[in-house]
């Protein structure tokens, strides 16, 4: 009795450590290594005479090999744990920095890339879903708000710190200082995991089938048999399409408001905002899917983002343009949740836990996938134009066909004889 007791303290008190743990590894992963990417593009094309367009295939290798890596990510969990793939995950992304630092040429960019794809693969929503999901499985949907939404609280306070670094006027390459400062910060959370972070052991099996309350976990169906069914790449195509569309509209906004003519200090503000609002939204988005389900928190944050594009796409210095980018940053925000806490919630709502890693890591990919063809995409046209706004409304196009696609997976899936009906 006495040494289950201690287990029991041990297995709580360690959870409440991975927790904190994962929280500062989105935090720094998240906020301050890949978030704020956009404020970076116009002060490095700039001070290295590189067209924006080249620059972007740097966002492409790392979007592919995130994508790569999460097909495998079920194998490689399961086959070395999860604490060997943080680690290594948090050393790529330093390698990836120093890389960022040091580049003078588009092809250190480029293998800056694909170390930083490796990074995130293992270190952010597929980990964090996956280490989650381990913990507290019966509370998948709030305690991932909680965690990504460290992500909006990162990437606010890096915006502040680092754009006066970015955008120095005494230092064309200021961003090199911005660089510096989060190898700093990713060397300490390296550091902090190394020492801290324990897998948790197996314990018991998956959870049985029977009622499914919202949010819940169910004992779900094989992969074999997911690829059987149409509402899988149904779904994949939905999540392709929604890393397309998001990513590239969140990663270019900054430069298209500089462009507008809005000046870098206002613009670093609006994605201050954009990162805090961020935060409740993750929040936000478990809460409600563990109440209200996934049907309603895909509507709610596929609406954002009509609006997010739309203000976009009118938005001017002149007549409330300071206005309507604080709404966009607002409704952006609550668009982002797509392409982060529910990718995870997705996976195990219309699969179950059954081969929830290997489809999560699918899902995952697919997403990252949508991202390395958006991203360049949309600079391309922005060279061949001089105007985002031409994709922006492709984009709300693309926001609407991704919205059927998913209630039509949705309605496939929840029909299924083997999938759980809801209590209440």
């Amino acid at each position: 009795m006495v040494n289950g007791k201690k287990t029991a303290d041990y297995e709580r008190n360690q959870g409440i450590v991975t927790l904190i743990l994962c929280f500062l590894i989105i935090f720094l992963c998240l906020g301050f290594a890949a978030g704020n990417r956009g404020l970076y593009l116009s002060a490095i094309t700039d001070a290295l005479g590189i067209k924006r367009s080249l620059f972007s295939i740097n966002d492409s290798v790392r979007y592919v090999m995130t994508a790569v890596v999460n097909l495998f990510f079920g194998r490689l969990v399961a086959k070395y744990g999860s604490r060997k793939l943080l680690l290594a995950g948090i050393f790529s992304l330093i390698l990836s920095t120093f890389l960022y630092m040091a580049a003078e040429s588009i092809w250190v960019f480029y293998l800056g890339g694909l170390f930083l794809g490796i990074g995130l693969s293992w270190t952010t929503t597929t980990m964090v879903g996956y280490v989650v999901g381990r913990w507290y499985p019966e509370r998948r949907g709030t305690i991932m708000g909680v965690v990504l939404a460290a992500n909006g609280l990162g990437a606010a306070l890096a915006a502040q710190i680092v754009s006066p670094m970015i955008y120095d006027p005494e230092d064309v390459f200021g961003y090199r200082n911005a660089y510096r400062l989060i190898i700093v910060l990713l060397g300490i959370v390296f550091l902090l995991v190394f020492l801290l972070y324990r897998d948790k052991e197996e314990t018991e099996g998956a959870a049985p089938a029977g009622k499914k309350k919202r949010g819940r976990q169910w004992a779900g169906i094989s992969f074999e048999e997911a690829r059987r069914r149409p509402y899988f790449y149904i779904a994949l195509l939905a999540v392709f399409l929604t890393g397309m569309m998001l990513q590239s509209i969140t990663g270019v906004a900054p430069a298209h408001l500089r462009d507008t003519g809005f000046e870098p200090s206002f613009v670093a503000a609006a994605m201050s905002i954009n990162m805090l609002a961020l935060t409740a939204a993750k929040l936000f988005t478990g809460w409600a899917y563990d109440r209200r389900g996934l049907r309603f928190v895909l509507l709610f944050c596929q609406s954002c983002a009509v609006a997010a594009v739309l203000l976009l796409i009118f938005v001017k210095p002149a007549s409330g343009g300071r206005v309507m980018t604080y709404a966009y940053a607002v409704a952006a925000s609550f668009a982002l949740p797509m392409e982060t806490v529910m990718l995870p919630i997705i996976a195990g709502d219309l699969f179950g836990d059954r081969s929830y890693a290997k489809i999560m890591g699918i899902v995952v990919s697919v997403n990252t996938a949508g991202y390395a063809v958006g991203t360049p995409l949309t600079n391309w046209v922005f060279d061949r134009t001089g105007s985002y706004v031409p994709m922006f409304w492709a984009f709300a196009g693309i926001i609407l066909a991704s919205a059927v696609l998913y209630h039509a997976a949705l309605g496939m899936a929840h029909s299924a004889p083997e999938f759980p009906k809801e209590d209440g």
